[in-house]
């Protein structure tokens, strides 16, 4: 049994890390989306440094090694997990749930948590079914009301969402 990642914040200095992990995590998009959709790399330095000024990057650690890289957004009235990838060698061990998991309980009770992903992306699909969410019927709706990504990418996509319940004590 493998010990569980540790998760800790992402600073500049992880950028490149992060990167590898996310392009080479990426590359799986080769098995289903059209060529023309298909970026390698899929994210750049310019695009990383980016996304940093809007969330927050959050890494898990194998060791000293990054092996899953996960974003969390603010937008407006609910959060948002972005860019969640994992090594395909470390898939399929409880990363992206533990990553998942870590910032789940930071946002606040009440507030809907959004995930985008690829229609034909089944991985991350059933990954956040059995984590609870369900799968939005207006996907283009709250991708276009939340997110800033381009044309052929948000026809291509689908939102899963989770409400936090409101605490009662």
């Amino acid at each position: 049994m493998l010990a569980p990642p540790a998760i800790r914040p992402l600073a500049g200095a992880d950028r490149d890390a992060a990167l590898a992990v996310i392009n080479t995590a990426a590359r799986w998009y080769r098995e289903f989306l059209p060529p023309a959709e298909y970026h390698d790399p899929e994210m750049t330095p310019a695009a990383w440094e980016a996304e940093a000024r809007r969330l927050t990057w959050y890494g898990a650690f194998a060791g000293e090694a990054l092996v899953g890289v996960m974003g969390l957004e603010y937008v407006r009235d609910v959060a948002l997990l972005r860019h969640a990838y994992v090594l395909p060698e470390h898939q399929r061990h409880g990363v992206g749930a533990r990553l998942r998991e870590h910032l789940e309980p930071q946002i606040p009770a009440g507030i809907r948590i959004i995930v985008g992903t690829y229609a034909a992306n089944y991985k991350a699909g059933r990954a956040l079914e059995k984590a609870g969410y369900r799968r939005a019927p207006d996907s283009e709706a709250i991708l276009r009301a939340y997110y800033a990504i381009p044309e052929d990418r948000l026809r291509s996509s689908v939102v899963y969402e989770k409400h936090r319940a409101a605490t009662s004590w």
